[in-house]
C-alpha cells in the first residue's frame, strides 16, 4: 500500500513559508485596524484545483482577503501556515481565530509523521475563537487526534453553487449508464481506482455492460496503471479517462454521467460527492468518514466498510459490482433525492451566511 507522505524538500518549503507568514502577522502590529471586517486568510492561497484551493477562492469572493491591517483570520486545518509563534502573536494582538477543521492524519494513509502533524495541527484548533468541523466524522477524529476542544464550534458542511452544478436532461440519451469518478489521484489514491474498475469488471461478468469516466489529475504512475487494468480486464470499450478539468468546466464532467463513484476510505467531507449531489448523480460510496452524512439514505447506496486508523479498508469487486446495479436500478428515484439533498443541506449560500455570522459575532463580542 503506498502512503501519501511529504517530501524533505516540502516540508522545508512549508517551514520557510510559516515563517514568511509569522513576520506578516508580527507587521500587521504597525498597520492601523479597520473597524468592518477584513479576513486574513493565514497563508492558504486560492485557486481552481483541489477542495481548499476551491474553497479558500470561494471566501475570498464574498470576504476578500487583506494581507495587512486585517482583524480577523481563517484557518483551514489543512493549509494551516499557523505556527505557536504566529498564533501567541495573534492572541497578544487580540486578533480572533476562525479555524475550519477538515481530517486529522493517521497511519492508514499518512505514511509520514502523523503524530507530528497531528500536533501541529491542534496549535491552531485549540487556539481558535471557533471552529467549522466539515462533517461529525471531522468532529470526532479531531477528538480522537487532536484532544477534546473546550471553545465552540458546530458541524458545517462544505457547499456547492446549486444554480451552477445542475442536472442534465437526459431525455433521448443513447449512451451506456455512466459512472463517473473524480479527484487528484496519486498513488497512494490509486485504490479508489483499482476497486471501482474491479468493480466494474465484476458488473460485466454479470453482462452489464456499463461506461465509466476517470475524470482529474492522475501521476502517470496511476495512469500506467489504470491502462494496465483496463486490458487485464477487457474493459478498453467501457473506460474513459478524460484528465484534469477546471471549475468552469466541472459541471459538464457531472452532466456527462449517471452516477458517482466514491471508494475512498474515510474521506472526511469531500466536495466531489457534493458536487456530484447537486448534479442529480446518485452516489455509491464506501460507508466510511464524512460520506454517509452527505448522501444519506435515499441519494446512493452504502457499502459496509469498517472504521480503522491504521489500514485502509475497501469494499470487495464483487460488493461494488452489485452496488452498481442496484445503482442503476433505482437511480431515477435516487438522482431527484440527490437534487434535494443538494439544494437544502449543501447550498453555498447558507454556508456563507453561517460564515458572516459567526464573523459578525465574534467581532460584536470583541467590541
Amino acid at each position: 500500500m503506498n502512503l501519501n507522505k511529504k517530501s524533505a524538500t516540502g516540508l522545508l518549503i512549508r517551514y520557510l513559508y510559516e515563517g514568511f507568514c509569522w513576520g506578516r502577522v508580527c507587521l500587521n502590529r504597525s498597520c492601523s485596524k479597520d473597524r468592518n471586517l477584513v479576513v486574513y486568510y493565514g497563508g492558504a492561497r486560492g485557486g481552481d484545483f483541489g477542495g481548499t484551493l476551491v474553497k479558500v477562492a470561494r471566501l475570498q469572493k464574498v470576504f476578500p482577503e487583506r494581507k495587512w491591517g486585517f482583524n480577523m483570520v481563517y484557518n483551514l486545518s489543512n493549509a494551516s501556515y499557523l505556527n505557536e509563534q504566529t498564533i501567541r502573536s495573534l492572541k497578544q494582538q487580540e486578533i480572533p481565530i476562525v479555524h475550519n477543521q477538515n481530517g486529522t492524519f493517521y497511519p492508514a494513509w499518512y505514511g509520514g509523521d502523523w503524530f507530528h502533524e497531528n500536533k501541529r495541527m491542534a496549535s491552531g484548533f485549540h487556539a481558535a475563537d471557533y471552529v467549522f468541523y466539515q462533517s461529525e466524522f471531522c468532529r470526532d477524529a479531531a477528538r480522537h487526534h487532536l484532544g477534546e476542544r473546550k471553545g465552540p464550534g458546530e458541524i458545517l458542511y462544505n457547499a456547492v453553487d446549486t444554480n451552477l452544478f445542475s442536472p442534465a436532461e437526459r431525455k433521448g440519451s443513447s449512451r451506456p449508464f455512466t459512472f463517473l469518478v473524480t479527484g487528484k489521484i496519486d498513488l497512494h489514491m490509486w485504490y479508489r481506482l483499482e476497486s471501482t474498475l474491479l468493480g466494474l469488471a465484476f458488473a460485466s461478468k454479470m453482462g452489464k455492460k456499463y461506461a465509466l469516466t476517470i475524470a482529474g489529475w492522475m501521476s502517470s504512475n496511476v495512469r500506467r496503471l489504470v491502462g494496465n487494468l483496463v486490458r487485464e480486464k477487457n474493459l478498453g470499450q467501457q473506460v474513459r479517462v478524460q484528465g484534469a478539468y477546471t471549475q468552469l468546466e466541472a459541471p459538464g464532467v457531472y452532466r456527462n454521467a449517471d452516477a458517482y463513484v466514491m471508494m475512498k476510505h474515510q474521506d472526511p467531507c469531500p466536495n466531489v460527492v457534493i458536487e456530484a449531489l447537486s448534479s442529480g448523480l446518485p452516489v455509491l460510496f464506501s460507508k466510511s468518514g464524512g460520506v454517509p452524512e452527505l448522501v444519506g439514505n435515499e441519494a446512493g447506496i452504502g457499502l459496509e466498510c469498517e472504521l480503522s486508523w491504521e489500514r485502509v479498508c475497501v469494499p470487495s469487486p464483487e460488493e461494488i459490482g452489485q452496488g452498481m446495479v442496484q445503482i442503476v436500478s433505482t437511480s431515477d428515484s435516487m438522482s431527484e433525492a440527490a437534487r434535494h439533498r443538494a439544494c437544502s443541506m449543501f447550498d453555498i449560500s447558507h454556508w456563507v451566511d453561517r460564515h458572516q455570522e459567526i464573523f459578525s459575532r465574534i467581532q460584536n463580542s470583541d467590541a
